[in-house]
């Protein structure tokens, strides 16, 4: 019987001092949940948690990646506009023969081709003003729309947020036809202002050149509408980001102190079980040295 007992008391002081080795060597509090099942179902919390928290700051990247290379295209849609306008400004005098308007019309062509390519704009193989078609270019090469994009319905929203989200496309009818929705085959405002500008310089007409000036500043101004709107957003996105980030560091923070051990306590735990599993050892072979051998001798 005191052997038994003995061997019992071992092994329980075997396994504590393991249970301290592993906490050491893991640097976590729990290795299963009978451990600790307060903390180990705090633990599975924090963890999706911060799954979550880590999702959520992924749509959030996509989307600003998005955002950001629609603001830099209609960016550059505006310094193409700006340029026709200067254009416009020039050729309208009454200074320029025949040769000279010929050249700004060659430009001009040139500007209206460099619309249908921003039109077209892609991010991560997907077109980013073509509504839901992201798939198709939304303007074939001769400047009309391609498909039908409706302005009220065709809005990609990414989730950032448990119940929020955001809209992070343009639209092309928004952006080309002044807040109409894309009809396919139609010609979009914007490229028509550049078949107008081409047309009155064709005619050599002044009087016509100078009225385009007018319908550029027109679509300038909505361009210049939908990209307050864009950096809207894109300021919310940063806000959104900066508390994403907050949150994964906090979740991690409380993750940590949930989960991890304080090395110094468990040093001395160790120790000290180390020394009692060492004195049990010490015991026992006091129990078990006499035998019946040593009194038959």
């Amino acid at each position: 019987m005191l052997i038994n007992n003995m061997v019992t008391y071992i092994g329980k002081n075997l396994k504590r001092m393991e249970k301290y080795q592993y906490q050491l060597a893991t640097g976590k509090k729990i290795s299963v949940p009978s451990d600790d099942p307060v903390a180990a179902a705090r633990a599975i919390k924090l963890r999706t948690d911060v799954a979550e928290v880590l999702q959520y700051k992924r749509n959030t990247d996509d989307a600003r990646s998005w955002m950001e290379i629609t603001e830099d295209t209609i960016a550059n849609l505006g310094d193409v506009l700006q340029r026709a306008r200067e254009l416009a400004v020039d050729a309208s005098n009454g200074t320029k023969n025949p040769d000279d308007l010929q050249k700004i019309k060659e430009e001009i062509i040139q500007l209206r081709e460099q619309v249908i390519h921003l039109a077209n704009t892609a991010y991560a193989g997907r077109y980013i003003f073509s509504g839901f078609s992201t798939n198709k270019p939304l303007l074939r090469e001769d400047g009309t729309y391609n498909i039908d994009v409706s302005d009220t319905v065709e809005q990609l929203n990414f989730e950032i947020g448990i119940g929020d989200s955001i809209k992070v496309n343009v639209t092309g009818g928004d952006l080309f036809s002044n807040e109409k929705d894309a009809v396919e085959g139609e010609t979009p405002a914007l490229i028509k202002v550049f078949d107008d500008y081409i047309a009155a310089l064709d005619s050599g007409d002044g009087t016509k050149v100078a009225s385009i000036i007018a319908e550029v500043d027109n679509t300038f101004n909505n361009v210049l509408r939908v990209r307050a709107d864009i950096g809207a957003r894109m300021n919310r996105l940063e806000l959104t980001l900066n508390r994403l980030e907050n949150d994964i560091i906090n979740f991690t923070k409380l993750m940590s102190l949930n989960e991890d051990i304080d090395e110094a306590e468990v040093i001395i735990n160790l120790k000290n079980e180390e020394n009692v599993y060492r004195a049990s050892l010490a015991s026992g072979a006091r129990i078990i040295m006499p035998t019946l051998m040593d009194f038959l001798r």
